[in-house]
């Protein structure tokens, strides 16, 4: 019988064999050049921060670092299944550690470039971190936790936090050093936005194309996912609203099994997403002819978005722009009639939410603050309609380089009816 050159001499189980050969292509999307500037810049904010160690444990932060996606972050899980998986980091070492499940094995070969990877037992996951970082050196000075991060839960961040201290270390908050590092996007992260956006525009022609009197919301929803999910499109950090009629209001309700009537305002609220990198765009539709006052609010607030489009370039003042959107609305008889005006910063993202650290609008205090180069946010102008038929919301990204700066959504903002 013929025996497959690994198991000359090796007495292995189907699981241990799978665990130590098994190999997926890797699909770390980035070359690794780009995952060593991503370190560089971890590094950097960790010594102006004066951490030594950094324990990245948020997933998008884990992604930023090494590519590494999971669908499942034990976020909410049983507490015998406490999340422990992360990603270390010290001031000093030009390279990190990944600590995962032995579960996750093959995972991490497949979609992370981490070269260290160790496997701590779940029952005893902190003791076994703390003590491989205490083996390597690692534990000698400040230790910081994504205190602002959902993940962890907070039992589990006084737990790390816990053993830490008991290793001699103080410890304290390092959410800022990874935010801060992903804040500004290189110029493979942009073109990957770019696909993003091409996404979200394709789930929006499959919203156009689906939308008509009698289909219900999560039919529509249903349609723009898969189109997305054609166009090779991921799934989004927030589940995708599409709301209608004086629903739309809600805002953030959730697609259900309304059925959508003639007459109605439909709001269409997607983000393409592409190595989970998200670019958020919506537009809004009518099931027939609306009301000239209702079409009319509408394209008076998508008219904003040419208006302002000549002022876009690369480190343009924030207060600038916001002077801008406010005294369009404020000039043709709509900012009184707001929900809300402004935007976020978007980037790489996982369930729950696809929210970055900085915000900006006209309810803001940004001072000096610019546009920088490397920076994508999305600007919403949302309305409420006259004759109480529901809402407005437009939305479109803007992406900006070194050279330039430009909106990403392509569809027209203007509404669009339905015959």
């Amino acid at each position: 019988m013929a025996y497959e050159p690994w198991e000359a001499g090796e007495q292995l189980n189907d699981k241990e064999r799978a665990h130590k050969y098994g190999a997926p292509a890797m699909e770390a999307p980035f070359s690794l050049a780009e995952y060593r500037r991503r370190l560089d810049r971890i590094r950097a904010g960790m010594a102006e921060a004066g951490i030594d160690l950094l324990y990245v444990m948020s997933p998008e932060g884990m992604c930023y670092l090494s590519g590494y996606a999971n669908e499942w972050y034990q976020a909410q899980s049983p507490k015998a299944w406490a999340a422990s998986s992360g990603i270390a980091v010290h001031v000093d070492h030009d390279h990190f550690i990944l600590f995962d499940s032995a579960a996750e094995t093959l995972l991490g070969r497949a979609s992370s470039v981490a070269s260290d990877v160790r496997n701590p037992e779940r029952g005893s996951a902190i003791e076994f971190i703390v003590g491989e970082l205490r083996a390597a050196g690692w534990l000698t000075g400040t230790v910081g936790l994504e205190m602002w991060s959902y993940r962890p839960n907070r039992v589990v961040s006084e737990r790390f936090q816990a053993a830490f201290e008991g290793a001699g270390c103080s410890v304290t908050d390092g959410t800022d050093v990874v935010r801060s590092a992903r804040k500004l996007k290189s110029p493979q992260e942009l073109a990957v936005m770019e696909t993003a956006a091409r996404i979200a525009d394709i789930g929006l022609a499959a919203a156009r194309d689906t939308l008509r009197a009698g289909v219900t919301e999560l039919e529509v929803y249903g349609e723009v996912i898969a189109a997305m999910a054609r166009a090779g499109g991921e799934n989004a950090g927030i589940t995708l609203p599409v709301l209608s009629g004086i629903k739309t209001p809600t805002g953030h309700g959730l697609a259900s099994r309304k059925q959508i009537m003639p007459g109605e305002v439909v709001l269409v609220d997607v983000c393409g997403v592409y190595n989970r990198y998200h670019v958020n765009v919506a537009r809004n539709f009518a099931i027939g002819e609306p009301h000239p006052d209702v079409a009319r609010r509408i394209n008076l607030a998508a008219r904003m978005f040419t208006t302002v489009e000549p002022l876009l370039r690369p480190n343009l003042p924030i207060h600038e722009f916001n002077e801008a959107v406010r005294g369009y609305y404020e000039e043709v008889g709509l900012w009184e009639h707001r929900g809300y005006v402004g935007g976020y910063e978007t980037g790489i993202a996982f369930p729950p939410d696809w929210v970055g650290e900085f915000n900006y609008g006209p309810h803001v205090d940004t001072g000096d603050q610019v546009f920088e180069p490397g920076l994508v946010v999305n600007h919403e102008a949302q309305f409420y309609l006259p004759r109480m038929v529901g809402y407005c919301m437009l939305i479109d990204s803007i992406m900006f380089t070194e050279t330039d700066a430009r909106w990403l959504g392509q569809t027209p903002r203007e509404l669009h009816v339905i015959a």
